[in-house]
């Protein structure tokens, strides 16, 4: 909800596609620079604590953007100052957050709680924008509000969570282990497949942060048809992921991955070439859709493969590049709108998508040729690799 505020406050406060850029940039810095540190950390210390801590801090950013916006004293460099302490919150907060699922429920079931686990995320990501659509037309003061009750809300069921199985690393933090994680992905070329398509292919079609301009310029929906647009995209992802739950990929995961990308990029092209609100939303739900089985493929490898002492330095190095493919693929699209236009830098990146996943699928043979998800005969061929 509150991003999506964002995203309209600033569009609507300098009218610049490279702003809407420069929203995914500060977010994502943390990440760069603090992603192999916060790693550590989630295997080093509690994982709910640091997950507490870290909603608190959105928590006090969603409260000052809050008290900006009623005293009408909000401006793009404070939007963006604030949102690089939510990137330091969110660059501690989700390697923490990801490595803590596998160790709540059975080995056998980890893939099934990957998928329900990424449904109530969707789920979430449903209900904000479109919420948040209909809010904003009363103001972006009342997402900012409501945001504040959902961080506060999300702190309690944080600290509601019990369990004691996870390994806690007796390693000191220091150069070496830190870059543990980074070495333990290198050695594997299926992390480094599934990880780096999302990195690359997600980059070039990073179309959702240009939303508020189809909205308002190309569609003509304006704020309410922005929170429609917003809705359809996660729409897709939850039903993608609600579909995962009851028939979970068994075989071909590879090449279902591979597919998934380019079905993405070929929805991309269909977005930025779309004149019409309902072709417009069909190609978002099918980009959601796609989306989420690449998510379901690549949190299952890097979950599953990754032993529980590592996953939180694996999980930031994984996060860093879903950062980089999310904040720097709006960056992306925030740059090459500016200078080429809206629609041919929409229609560029879902081509270089396609291309992304062809190269992916000749260079890579060992992602193109992983068959079954189960746990068992993951972690036999690619856990005791090394480090």
């Amino acid at each position: 909800m509150q991003i999506t505020a964002i995203s309209w406050q600033v569009y609507q406060l300098t009218g610049e596609a490279l702003d809407l850029g420069l929203v995914g940039l500060a977010q994502f810095l943390p990440f760069l620079v603090l992603f192999l540190v916060s790693g550590s950390v989630a295997d080093r210390f509690k994982r709910t604590h640091i997950m507490s801590i870290c909603v608190i801090l959105q928590t006090v950013c969603g409260i000052i953007f809050f008290v900006l916006t009623i005293n009408g004293k909000i401006n793009f460099l404070t939007i963006f100052i604030i949102l690089i302490f939510v990137g330091i919150a969110r660059a501690f907060q989700s390697p923490a957050q990801s490595a803590i699922v596998p160790l709540l429920v059975p080995k056998k079931h980890v893939a099934n709680a990957i998928a329900w686990t990424s449904s109530g995320f969707q789920m979430s990501r449903i209900a904000g924008p479109g919420i948040a659509g209909i809010m904003i037309i009363s103001g972006e003061q009342l997402v900012y509000a409501a945001s504040i009750i959902l961080f506060i809300l999300s702190t309690i069921f944080t600290l509601l969570i019990k369990t004691n199985t996870q390994t806690i690393s007796k390693t000191p933090i220091n150069l070496k282990n830190i870059f543990n994680g980074l070495e333990f992905v290198l050695k594997r070329q299926i992390l480094v497949g599934a990880i780096g398509l999302d990195l690359f292919a997600v980059l070039l079609g990073g179309a959702t942060a240009l939303l508020p301009i189809f909205a308002t310029d190309i569609l003509n929906v304006g704020s309410t048809g922005f929170g429609a647009l917003r809705a359809t995209h996660m729409i897709g992802a939850l039903t993608g992921a609600l579909i995962l739950t009851q028939y979970p990929i068994t075989r071909f995961a590879g090449k279902s991955l591979l597919l998934s990308v380019a079905a993405f990029g070929l929805a991309i092209i269909t977005f930025g070439l779309s004149t019409y609100f309902w072709l417009s939303i069909a190609a978002l739900f099918v980009i959601g859709s796609a989306d989420s089985v690449s998510v379901f493929i690549r949190n299952n490898l890097v979950q599953i493969i990754t032993p529980d002492h590592m996953r939180g330095r694996v999980s930031a190095v994984s996060a860093v590049f879903i950062g980089a493919s999310n904040e720097l693929g709006e960056l992306e699209s925030g740059v090459t709108a500016h200078f080429w236009g809206t629609v041919p830098a929409v229609v560029v990146g879902g081509i270089g998508t396609i291309i992304i996943a062809g190269l992916f699928a000749y260079k890579l043979p060992e992602l193109r040729g992983v068959n079954s998800l189960d746990p068992d005969d993951l972690i036999k061929k690619y856990q005791n690799l090394g480090p």
